[in-house]
């Protein structure tokens, strides 16, 4: 393929350590690690998409087996290895997306493959990409052959679910956490491959495609690619073109809309907003940049434009500036709340645009709560007063119609916003088994068991009974050793029920430590030990004398009341 008919992520995909963009740390280090000839047996590296996991991997690969060695690293005339393994088709680097063959059986074929020595190059190499797509049983089958590889062998994972592989896995590797690349850096890049396309785009232009790509460098190409396209040769990629292209909107409206909120005029933020729906930006994304703008009025003032964040220019910098000094942070955190609830609204209407409308309206009306607590107390003040009055007969009749609108005003509104801004669970009469239920307090593991057993959770008996190993169990923490077959939502539902059972707030922790055997190891290694004794009773023996083929195979366990 002719190289100028390639993709810019492809074009200008670096071929050697130097040519990497943002991740100069993990790129010394491995070229310091090759050129001592300190190569460990696998490599993991994790980020998010477009950092570089797999050209890292394919640099990696090249530099371990260019004929040239790593300190004359092909970089533009390529020998035959680097030029292979550029063009994925070395018979000795063998690159497999995990995404496509999960299973235990393609593993294995792996493991036969790695038999055999490297047959033109100096290490045969496994590129896996989106590893953490494999399943439990072909990771299991990775195991050996990555703890004790071949000399010639070295394997190299790419993943962004890093949390998804075993630890047992992750452990054999040396790691890289590649970080996102910052912004102008990011900049610079793809402002070099802009002029090397002879193309003409404006700086905002190129500032708005960095904030899009969120710091990876394939979408900032991609991007870029789509731009230089969708023009003439002859006209320049400016601002407006940008975000009529990517359905994004000018900052300002946004900002214009948020002041016209706190001025109650309910007409020109339905006309804002419907101007930028026309605009072909999604409730979703309309609702996310929200949520980037509320960020930015609460913590505006720890904030600085100093030309290596292009999420805000000078002029919206300084606007939100002048408006934050106005807006009491509870009202921020208020409408970040509303805000976050809509986001989760949109997934099960069946209009979304209809619903961010309304929330707007809903925002506008909660923008006059000044003082959340403060209400909440006059609240409390006007019903003692009532009370009071009532108790030395004096008739409350008298107090104004505008004074009794505004008492049931606030009593509606506090009722509407309870909900979501405040953290304890809504008052209600509880009978007496539930108050003993919630006095009642957990010490011990098999406390934790008996009450699982009364509140009839029986899922969550059989794990703490079967698959969890006890470290230590004190003053509301719970530590616990890593078990593969632990379901992966135990701590969570285990957290949960303790503070429904409780209402306090426990501490699970998974520890590399080996724990105590779980009740069913024990209960397992009691019949065993209860079997041996059983056979050496003389009743037993007896028996065999009656009946030479007889097999003592199991024996029952009386189980202890805990009534």
């Amino acid at each position: 393929m002719n190289n100028n008919s390639k993709v810019l992520s492809l074009k200008y995909r670096p071929q050697v350590f130097e040519d990497l963009i943002g991740q100069d740390i993990a790129a010394e280090t491995i070229f310091n690690s090759i050129k001592a000839n300190k190569v460990p047996n696998a490599y993991l590296f994790t980020g998010i998409r477009g950092v570089g996991k797999t050209t890292i991997a394919r640099i990696v690969a090249k530099s371990l087996n260019c004929l040239n060695g790593i300190e004359k690293l092909c970089k533009d005339d390529l020998c035959e290895n680097c030029n292979a393994i550029s063009n994925s088709n070395h018979i000795d680097v063998l690159e497999m997306d995990a995404a496509s063959k999960t299973g235990v059986d393609d593993v294995r074929d792996l493991i036969e493959f790695s038999r055999y020595g490297p047959t033109t190059a100096n290490y045969k190499i496994f590129i896996i990409d989106e590893v953490h797509m494999l399943s439990k049983q072909a990771f299991n089958a990775l195991l050996k052959t990555l703890e004790e590889p071949p000399e010639y062998l070295k394997f190299i994972f790419a993943t962004t679910e890093i949390k998804k592989i075993p630890i047992t896995v992750v452990s054999r590797c040396q790691r890289f956490d590649l970080p996102r690349v910052k912004s102008a850096e990011l900049f610079e890049f793809i402002k070099k491959i802009k002029d090397k396309e002879n193309g003409k785009a404006s700086d905002e232009a190129l500032q708005l495609i960095v904030k899009i790509s969120e710091g990876s460098v394939r979408d900032a190409l991609s991007l870029l690619d789509r731009a230089l396209l969708s023009l003439n040769k002859d006209t320049e990629f400016n601002l407006a073109a940008a975000q009529k292209i990517f359905g994004y909107f000018d900052k300002s409206q946004l900002i214009n809309l948020f002041k016209l909120i706190f001025q109650g005029d309910e007409k020109e933020v339905l006309k804002i907003y419907r101007s930028i729906y026309d605009q072909g930006v999604e409730p979703k994304t309309f609702i996310n940049d929200f949520l980037e703008l509320l960020y930015y009025f609460k913590n505006i003032e720890l904030l600085k434009v100093d030309g290596t964040n292009f999420s805000l220019n000078d002029e919206e910098f300084e606007a939100i500036k002048e408006i934050a000094k106005k807006i009491r942070s509870e009202i921020l955190i208020l409408f970040w709340q509303f805000t976050i609830k809509t986001l989760d609204e949109l997934d099960i209407v069946s209009n979304q645009n209809f619903s961010i409308e309304m929330f707007l309206m809903r925002l506008i009306y909660l923008k006059d709560i000044s003082n959340i607590s403060e209400i909440i107390d006059q609240n409390n003040i006007l019903k003692e007063s009532k009370i009071n009055n009532e108790n030395n007969s004096i008739n409350i009749k008298n107090l104004s119609n505008e004074n009794d609108d505004l008492f049931d005003l606030k009593n509606k509104t506090i009722g509407q916003i309870k909900n979501v801004i405040q953290e304890k669970h809504p008052e209600h009469k509880i009978n007496k088994e539930e108050q003993q239920m919630q006095e009642s307090k957990i010490n011990s593991f098999d406390d934790l068991l008996k009450i699982c057993n009364s509140k009839k959770e029986m899922k969550l008996k059989y794990e703490l009974e079967k698959n969890v190993n006890l470290v230590s169990f004190e003053n509301q923490r719970m530590e616990i050793s890593f078990h593969e077959n632990l379901d992966k939502e135990f701590i969570k539902i285990l957290s949960s029920k303790l503070y429904e059972w409780t209402g306090n707030r426990w501490i699970i922790t998974l520890s590399k430590k080996k724990g105590k055997p779980s009740i069913k190891e024990n209960e397992v290694n009691l019949k065993k030990d209860l079997l041996e004794k059983a056979k050496k009773k003389p009743i037993y023996k007896k028996i065999l004398e009656t009946f030479p083929d007889a097999e003592l195979i199991d024996i029952e366990i009386e189980e202890k009341n805990n009534d």
